[in-house]
């Protein structure tokens, strides 16, 4: 299918009569497309074998594109999703050797069908000379368009009017022809962004919601000092307990990586068990690993199990409220539901969520399904909810294995589902691409209407986290913001419906996968029912997730959110910023630059990182970001940060390691932090 604003046609993932392979012929096509650099000169020339000798650099869009989210791309189109290690591993001349792959690459021309041909493969919208001059707008990056492209470019009309006047009026021009984003004669006022401190984040920060007021004290105290305080047992016990929870809640991690796992494709989630014994990840290459954290810093890796019909990506994984068992999906209507016990080595099982039981085939299944974004457990593990590409909710019963409710509640996919209460499965929350925020109670989903909503957020959500107390709700949106909300302000469905809703996505061309986010653009919602906004990250590329920090390691103090500039965000619930987790630097250079990774240089040195997940300890001060890492992106780590109480040199890294997905080292293939400084400055 189509997708409105963006530089290439989609197939749909669920038409079996189509070619599967057809999707890599507009590799090329693409403004930023991946090519080879066969010679490792860092050159790519008409010597590298299957690069079109017509390609030309220029300002483009080059974000890596991906449909991990609402479009689905065949995996074949970007990464290799054969063990590429293997190769590497056999081969001693590695570094030394030019490119001998003369056999894989006729193989390749035969697979990618006219991949190298100049623009026979081309869709119309790559040539449309709209989608071409909007490659020149401010903050796109360098990327390449085909000779098509180019072609097609020289011949428009406005060309001569972009290149020769000035730069405000080729400004004005490329935006009335990008199409979306009309000119405005008057600048917005510069004070319209929400206020920081925020005012009703102040309030909930002083009278305790989140985390122990410190604000206060006339003389604050070094944490040096408390910590001395606390082990000394001065002052009386209201005393102490407030000590200890100010000392608790201001050990946050920093950037230094205490430990690097580094995996063969990107990383989609990661997270901790609510009693911090158990971490699992989701990573491109279908497969979940456990791991054992009891100790938080000596992980133990003890299983993986895979999910059988995956769709470009695993999307999500829901761990169950005892531990035992391991909810995971794909773009599929099938969940996989495997146990954690690692004793148990039989296959996981199987649920359809589509109702559809009738047919084992799940290629047949396919047609007439759906994709599934997110999955979770009910709090007493009884039941399962999760959000769809058909813009639906659905609430499935593991016993009886029969669908409760199959809800179309919103007008896009539902990015994101949750839990109000882990002790109540009644309220549920879910998030979805039409810019809304919905609350629905599980006794009165027949009729299917919401119970409220919440409005604010201008672009679609991408990820929603509850509190677990049944009040408090977290969104990250496409609009650069995240919001926190109380369910006591929800809107009725009465109020909500009569209110006229405001999405900019619905009249802009704004595509957050590919495209920089034009802040001019932002504006206050006119409905907005929020309590607090947070800014500063950047929600692009992929469905970035956002988290309440625990209660105990924080005294949920905090709120934090990955983000597609490589960093973790943390903030104060008064929107300041409380600190940042620089993964891109823990890890830069921390993996061999391999030869079959597909370069195209958007940063210096082709290394990349989009921090898709975040998960903080529930009692220990560590948080683990997953991410998309590595040269292109093309690659995957899990990075643990912890509490530096030294406050040292992040480049102090004789502690740091390096190793695979299995925990093992590789000292050929994975370096030390330490190494890798080492081998930047040579």
């Amino acid at each position: 299918m189509d997708t409105t604003g963006s530089h290439v046609a989609f197939h749909d993932p669920f038409d079996q009569d189509e070619d599967p392979m057809a999707n890599d012929s507009f590799l090329l096509s693409m403004p930023g497309a991946f090519v080879e650099d066969d010679d490792d000169d860092d050159v790519i020339g008409a010597d590298d074998d299957d690069n079109d000798e017509g390609l030309a650099a220029m300002a483009g869009n080059n974000f890596f594109f991906g449909p991990d989210d609402e479009e689905f791309l065949d995996g074949h189109a970007f990464l290799d999703h054969d063990n590429d290690d293997d190769d590497d591993d056999d081969d001693d001349d590695y570094e030394d050797e030019a490119v001998e792959e003369d056999e894989e690459d006729e193989e390749d021309e035969e697979d990618d069908d006219g991949m190298g041909e100049d623009d026979d493969g081309m869709v119309e919208d790559e040539l449309n000379p709209q989608t071409i001059l909007g490659l020149f707008r401010d903050g796109e990056m360098t990327g390449l368009l085909t000779r098509g492209q180019l072609m097609t470019l020289l011949r428009h009309r406005n060309l001569s009017h972009v290149l020769f006047n000035s730069a405000d009026e080729a400004d004005i021009t490329l935006t009335r022809i990008w199409g979306g984003r009309a000119f405005r004669n008057t600048p917005k006022d510069p004070n319209r962004f929400p206020k920081v401190p925020s005012d009703e984040g102040r309030k909930l920060m002083r009278i305790g919601t989140f985390g122990t007021n410190n604000l206060d004290l006339r003389a604050k105290k070094t944490l040096g000092r408390r910590m001395l305080e606390r082990e000394l047992a001065l002052g009386d016990g209201e005393q102490r307990r407030r000590n200890n929870d100010i000392v608790t809640q201001s050990l946050i991690p920093g950037t230094r990586a205490e430990q690097i796992v580094h995996y063969d494709h990107p990383v989609y989630s990661g997270q901790f068990s609510d009693d911090g014994n158990f971490f699992f990840s989701c990573s491109q290459d279908f497969k979940v690993r456990m791991y054992d954290t009891s100790n938080p810093f000596q992980w133990k890796h003890y299983k993986t199990v895979s999910y059988p019909w995956g769709q470009w990506t695993l999307t999500d994984a829901s761990l169950s409220p005892d531990n035992r068992w391991l909810a995971y999906t794909s773009i599929q209507s099938l969940v996989s539901i495997a146990p954690t016990d690692p004793s148990d080595t039989g296959d996981p099982y199987t649920l359809a969520l589509d109702g559809n039981a009738q047919t084992d085939d799940p290629l047949q299944r396919a047609q007439h399904s759906f994709g599934i974004w997110s999955i979770r457990f009910s709090g007493d593990g009884r039941e399962l909810v999760a959000g769809t590409s058909a813009q639906s909710i659905v609430v499935y019963d593991i016993q009886s294995r029969t669908v409760l409710h199959h809800i179309r509640g919103h007008g896009d996919d539902v990015n994101a589902v949750c839990f109000a209460d882990k002790a109540s499965p009644h309220i549920i929350y879910s998030g979805s691409d039409d810019a809304m925020l919905k609350v629905w109670d599980r006794r009165s989903m027949g009729d299917g209407r919401e119970a409220g909503a919440f409005v604010g957020h201008l672009e679609g959500l991408t990820y929603i986290d509850s509190k677990g107390d049944g009040r408090y709700i977290l969104s990250n949106g496409k609009d650069q913001s995240m919001k926190l909300w109380d369910l006591r302000m929800a809107k009725s469905s009465a109020q909500f419906r009569s209110e006229r809703p405001l999405r900019l996505s619905s009249h802009s061309n704004f595509d957050y996968r590919s495209q920089a986010y034009d802040e001019d653009d932002w504006e206050p919602h006119p409905h907005d029912n929020s309590l607090v906004t947070f800014r500063g990250h950047r929600v692009l590329r992929t469905l970035i997730r956002c988290h309440f920090s625990p209660p105990s390691s924080t005294n949920s103090r905090y709120v934090y959110s990955g983000s597609a500039d490589g960093k973790v965000y943390i903030w104060n619930i008064d929107a300041t910023l409380a600190g940042t987790i620089d993964v891109k630097k823990a890890t830069m250079g921390t993996r061999r630059h391999d030869r079959h990774t597909r370069r195209w240089y958007q940063e210096p040195g082709g290394w990349s990182t989009c921090v898709r997940d975040a998960s903080w300890h529930p009692s220990a001060p560590v948080l683990v970001a997953s991410a998309w890492n590595g040269y292109s992106m093309a690659r995957g780590t899990c990075t643990l940060h912890a509490f530096d109480e030294a406050g040292g040199d992040e480049s102090d890294s004789a502690a740091w390691q390096s190793v695979d997905c299995d925990l093992r080292p590789n000292p050929d293939m994975y370096f030390s932090v330490e190494n890798a400084y080492m081998s930047a400055a040579r």
